[in-house]
C-alpha cells in the first residue's frame, strides 16, 4: 500500500484530532444519530485537552461532508482550527473514535482501506461504452465513448444481392467502435496505472476491444458478460465480479510481500529491527498484523527517522513518547515506503505482529551480523 496520501498530515505539526465516525443515513432518523455520534466524540475530544477550535472545525466536516447511500464512515484529520483531510471508509469503522495526540491516529484508516488496487471497468456494447477507472487513491475518472460508426450496427437480412454488403458494413462499424473504445481503455488505464481491466457486457463488443487492445492490458484483463448498457439494467453480478477480481489482485500483493519477507533470511523482523531499519532509511515494505487493542508506544524526535523504542536513542532534544503504529506509520511516509496490513491469521509468527522487506542489507543490519 502507498501512504502518499497521508503525506499532509505529516508536513504539519501536532497535535491532532483523530476521528473515525459512522456517518451511515440509510434510515429517517439517520442524521439526528450521526449528531448523537458526533456530540460523543466532541465530549471525549475535549476532555483530552483538545482546543475548541479544532474541535469545531472536525464538526463543520462531519456536519457538510457529503453524504453517500447505504452504510459508510468517516475519517478527519484536523490541526490548528482547521480539517486537513478527510476519507470516506467504505464501511462503518469497527467502532467510532476521536484521539487527540501528538501524532494523527492513521492505522485504523490504513487497515480499514486495505490494500488500494487501480483499476479500469469497461461497460460495452457495439455502439460504445461507459468507462470508469480508480486509482490506487481511490480518484475516479470517467469516460464514455461514442463510436464513430452509428449506423449499420445489426447484420440485417434483406435479401438479394446486398445482402452481404449490409453484414460487411456492420461488422466493419463494430470494429470501428471497438476500435476507439479500446483507445479510450488505454488511456485511462495508463493514466491510473491499473492492475485489473475488467470488460463487460456486449460478448461481441467486448471480444472485439480485447482483441485490439496491446498485450500489456490483455494480461490483466477480465471478460465478462455481465451487465447491460440499457436503462434498468441491474449490475450487481458486474460489480460482483469487479470486486472479487481486485479482491484476488490485493491477496497477490500481501502474499508477495509474504514471499519477500521470508527469503530475507531473519533480519527485519520484530519490532526493535524495524524500528533499526527505518531510522537507516532501509526500510522497502512494512507488514502489521492488524490489531486493534494494540497499545505499544514509541519514542520520535522532529524528522521521520527519529524514532526509537527508548529515549536514549535519539540524538535530539525532548523527544515525545507516542502510539507505536503512529510513530510507523509517520516513518514509512517520511522514507516513501509502503505498507501491508496483514489479517492475524495471514502471519501468526510475526515476531511482535510487525516485520519489514529491506531495501537493502549490509553489515550493520540488526540480525545480520557483522560477517
Amino acid at each position: 500500500m502507498q501512504l502518499s496520501f497521508l503525506r499532509p498530515l505529516y508536513d504539519r505539526p501536532g497535535p491532532w484530532c483523530s476521528v473515525y465516525l459512522d456517518a451511515s443515513r440509510d434510515t429517517h432518523d439517520a442524521h439526528p444519530q450521526v449528531d448523537l455520534r458526533w456530540r460523543a466524540l466532541k465530549g471525549s475530544l475535549l476532555e483530552q485537552g483538545a482546543d475548541p477550535v479544532t474541535v469545531e472545525a472536525v464538526g463543520r466536516a462531519v456536519r457538510g461532508h457529503d453524504p453517500v447511500p447505504g452504510d459508510y464512515g468517516v475519517a478527519i484529520f484536523a490541526t490548528g482550527g482547521r480539517v486537513v483531510l478527510t476519507e470516506y471508509l467504505s464501511a462503518p469503522p469497527f467502532k467510532d473514535l476521536a484521539v487527540w495526540a501528538t501524532l494523527p491516529h492513521t492505522m485504523p484508516l490504513v487497515a480499514q482501506r486495505g490494500e488500494q488496487i487501480a483499476w479500469v471497468r469497461v461497460l460495452a456494447d457495439r455502439t460504445g461504452a461507459e468507462a470508469i477507472a480508480i486509482s490506487a487513491g481511490g480518484v475516479p475518472r470517467r469516460a464514455q465513448v461514442s463510436g464513430r460508426e452509428s449506423t449499420q450496427l445489426r447484420r440485417v437480412q434483406p435479401g438479394g444481392w446486398s445482402q452481404s454488403r449490409y453484414q460487411r458494413s456492420a461488422v466493419e462499424a463494430w470494429h470501428h467502435n471497438a476500435g476507439d473504445v479500446a483507445a479510450a481503455t488505454v488511456q485511462l488505464a495508463e493514466k491510473v496505472g491499473a492492475e485489473v481491466v475488467v470488460l463487460a457486457g456486449d460478448v461481441r463488443a467486448t471480444g472485439m476491444i480485447a482483441a485490439q487492445l496491446p498485450n500489456r492490458w490483455q494480461d490483466v484483463m477480465v471478460r465478462t458478460d455481465a451487465g447491460a448498457r440499457a436503462g434498468g439494467a441491474d449490475p450487481q453480478q458486474m460489480d460482483d465480479i469487479t470486486v472479487q477480481t481486485i479482491a484476488e489482485v490485493a491477496d497477490r500483493h500481501v502474499t508477495a510481500a509474504l514471499e519477500r519477507f521470508g527469503m530475507q533470511e531473519d533480519v527485519g523482523a520484530g519490532l526493535e529491527a524495524v524500528v533499526a531499519a527505518l531510522q537507516r532509511n532501509q526500510v522497502d515494505t512494512m507488514l502489521i498484523v492488524d490489531d486493534p487493542s494494540a497499545n505499544g508506544e514509541l519514542w520520535i524526535g522532529p524528522e521521520p527517522t527519529d524514532i526509537a523504542t527508548e529515549p536514549g536513542q535519539l540524538a535530539v532534544r525532548d523527544p515525545q513518547r507516542v502510539r507505536a503504529d503512529a510513530a510507523l506509520l509517520r516513518a514509512l511516509v517520511g522514507t516513501d515506503a509502503e505498507l501491508t496490513v496483514l489479517a492475524p491469521d495471514e502471519a501468526p509468527d510475526l515476531t511482535d505482529g510487525v516485520g519489514a522487506v529491506l531495501r537493502y542489507v549490509d553489515a550493520g543490519t540488526p540480525g545480520r551480523g557483522n560477517g
